[in-house]
C-alpha cells in the first residue's frame, strides 16, 4: 500500500544528490536536502499529535521551506491547505473555521491577528516566513531528517484547495493523492519532462498551477526548478539562460514582450513555454512566436479539475484554443439547461471526467450533488466548443452569459472582435442591467500604451461585423482589467461597478 503520492513524486528522489531547488541567492537544494528537510518537518508536525486527515492551513510565502512544508503534509497523512498569500484575516476566518484546521501556519506578521481565531477553533499555530525563520522550522530543526510516510491509498484526501467564491461563500475542493498524481505522471509525460529539465518558476504555490502543476511535474519528471518568490522581469531576463522551460500566465509574457531585451537569442535554447489560467490573447500567441519563433502551449484546468485539456507537444498549437482532452478524461459539450449532449460545433457546458476529477466540495453536498454528476462527470460552469478538428474552445463562464432581450450573448465573441479594434489592448465584455432588454452587453477597453481610443468610432467599426443584438450598449474605458492573482480578469468587479450604468433616474 504505502503512500503514492509521496513514493511516487518524492520518495523516488531519496539520495540523489541532483539538484531540485536553484535558490535566487545562488544556492541549490538537492532532491536529497529537500527531503531531509521535509522530513524534519514531517517529524515536527507529528509532535503536534495531529491525525492523518486533519487539515493544516498554510498562508505563507512561496520559500523552499514552504514546499518542503506540502511534502511533509503528504508524508504524514495530512490535508495541504495552501491559502492566498492576499487575503486578510478576516477571510482566512473563514477558511480555519470551514475546513476545521488543526494547525495554522501562517507569516509572523499575521500571527497576532490569528491567534484568537486558532484559540477559537482550538488550532495550533505557527510561522514560518519567507526567509525560513520562524517557530515551525525552529522546532524542526531539531528532528531527525528521517520519517517512514504514513501509509495512505490513492482514495485518500491530500489537499484541500478553496475555489475563488466569485459567487457566494468559497467552497473546499477536495483533492486526492490519485488526483494529484495522477495529472502530474500524465503531464509529465505529454509534455516530455525529462530529468534535465530546468522550470523557470515565478508561480505562486498556494494555487493548483504554481503547486500541483509546476512543482509536481518536476517532480514526476526528476527534473529541477529556478525557485524564485515571484514574477519579476529583470530575473526572468537574467535567469532565462538556465532554464529550459517556462511555465506562467498570460500577464508574464505579456511583460517580457514589452521589454525590448527579451529577443530570440535569449530563448533559443529554451524547450517549452506554457501557459494557463487566464485565456490568452491571439495577438499575444503571434507576437511571441513572432519574436522568439517558440509557439506558447496553452492548456485548460480549474481548481477541481488540475489539468483537463491540452494543445499538443507535436503538432500545431492553435491560437484561441486549449487543445485536446488528455489521454484518460473525456470531455463533453452539454446544453446547461437540460444536461443533453450537444452536437459537435455547438456552444454549450463544458463536463469532464477522469482521475483528475476532485470527490467533491468539503462540507458542502448540495453544491457537490448540483456540479458533480452521479456518472463522475464535473459540470465546469466554463461554456465552450469543440471543433472540427477536436480543439476546444473556452467562450467564457457560464455566469458570464448575457441573456439581453430573449437572445445569448457569449462575451468572448464579442471580446475577440473589440480586441481587433485599432488601439485596443484587450477588452472585457459584462452584462449589465437594463430597464428594456433585462440585460445589455457593455464593453470595458484598455487602449495600447501611447494610444487614446474614440469609443464611438470603435462602436461604429462593431456594428459591421456583429448581429445588432451582440452590439454592446457602451463602451468604458479603463487603464487596466481588475485581475486576480493568477491575472484571471475579475469581471464579477466590473458588474458590481457598473451594475447601475442604466438604472432609470
Amino acid at each position: 500500500m504505502g503512500n503514492p503520492l509521496y513514493d511516487r513524486l518524492f520518495g523516488i528522489h531519496a539520495g540523489k544528490h541532483t539538484p531540485f531547488l536553484h535558490l535566487p541567492d545562488g544556492q541549490t537544494l538537492t532532491h536529497a536536502d529537500f527531503l531531509d528537510m521535509s522530513s524534519q518537518i514531517a517529524n515536527a508536525l507529528t509532535g503536534y499529535e495531529l491525525e492523518p486527515g486533519e487539515r493544516v492551513a498554510v498562508q505563507v510565502e512561496k520559500s523552499p521551506q514552504a514546499l518542503a512544508l506540502y511534502a511533509a503534509c503528504v508524508q504524514t497523512g495530512l490535508i495541504f491547505l495552501p491559502l492566498n498569500t492576499g487575503y486578510t484575516t478576516a477571510e482566512l476566518q473563514y477558511f480555519i473555521e470551514n475546513s476545521g484546521a488543526k494547525l495554522v501556519v501562517c507569516d509572523a506578521a499575521k500571527q497576532e491577528g490569528l491567534v484568537p481565531i486558532a484559540t477559537a477553533q482550538d488550532a495550533r499555530l505557527e510561522t514560518l516566513n519567507a526567509d525560513g525563520s520562524g517557530s515551525l522550522m525552529r522546532r524542526a530543526l531539531g528532528m531527525l531528517p528521517a520519517f517512514e510516510p504514513v501509509r495512505r491509498d490513492e482514495e485518500d484526501l491530500a489537499a484541500f484547495l478553496y475555489t475563488s467564491g466569485t459567487t457566494g461563500r468559497s467552497k473546499g475542493a477536495m483533492l486526492t493523492q490519485d488526483n494529484l498524481l495522477s495529472n502530474a505522471e500524465m503531464l509529465a509525460q505529454e509534455w516530455r519532462f525529462m530529468a534535465d529539465d530546468v522550470l523557470l518558476h515565478a508561480l505562486p504555490i498556494f494555487h493548483t498551477h504554481g503547486l500541483f502543476v509546476a512543482t509536481n511535474v518536476v517532480l514526476a519528471a526528476g527534473g529541477s526548478m529556478i525557485f524564485l518568490p515571484k514574477f519579476d522581469a529583470e530575473d526572468i531576463l537574467r535567469l532565462l539562460p538556465q532554464a529550459t522551460s517556462m511555465m506562467g500566465v498570460p500577464t508574464f509574457y505579456t511583460r517580457l514582450l514589452d521589454d525590448d531585451r527579451f529577443t530570440g537569442d535569449l530563448t533559443r535554447h529554451m524547450r517549452l513555454f506554457t501557459s494557463g489560467s487566464a485565456p490568452m490573447l491571439s495577438e499575444t500567441h503571434e507576437r511571441f512566436e513572432a519574436r522568439t519563433g517558440h509557439r506558447i502551449l496553452e492548456r485548460y484546468g480549474m481548481t477541481e479539475t488540475n489539468m483537463t485539456t491540452s494543445n499538443p507537444y507535436d503538432g500545431e498549437r492553435r491560437a484561441g484554443t486549449v487543445g485536446f482532452p488528455l489521454p484518460d478524461i473525456e470531455l463533453k459539450v452539454t446544453d446547461p439547461e437540460t444536461g443533453a449532449d450537444l452536437p459537435q460545433g455547438e456552444i454549450g457546458m463544458l463536463e469532464v471526467r477522469g482521475p483528475n476529477v476532485f470527490e467533491g466540495y468539503w462540507q458542502m453536498p448540495e453544491k457537490t450533488a448540483a456540479e458533480l454528476r452521479e456518472d463522475g462527470f464535473f459540470i465546469t460552469g466554463d461554456l465552450g466548443r469543440v471543433d472540427a478538428d477536436g480543439y476546444v474552445h473556452i467562450v467564457g463562464r457560464g455566469k458570464d452569459l448575457i441573456i439581453s432581450g430573449g437572445y445569448n450573448i457569449y462575451p468572448k465573441e464579442v471580446e475577440l472582435v473589440l480586441d481587433d479594434q485599432p488601439g485596443v489592448l484587450e477588452s472585457a465584455v459584462i452584462g449589465v442591467s437594463h430597464p428594456d432588454f433585462g440585460e445589455t452587453p457593455v464593453g470595458i477597453l484598455v487602449p495600447e500604451p501611447g494610444n487614446t481610443l474614440d469609443p464611438e468610432a470603435i462602436l461604429s467599426n462593431v456594428q459591421n461585423t456583429l448581429a445588432r443584438f451582440k452590439h454592446p450598449r457602451k463602451l468604458i474605458v479603463l487603464d487596466a482589467l481588475p485581475r486576480n492573482t493568477m491575472g484571471k480578469v475579475q469581471k464579477n468587479i466590473l458588474r458590481e461597478d457598473y451594475k447601475d450604468l442604466f438604472k432609470k433616474a
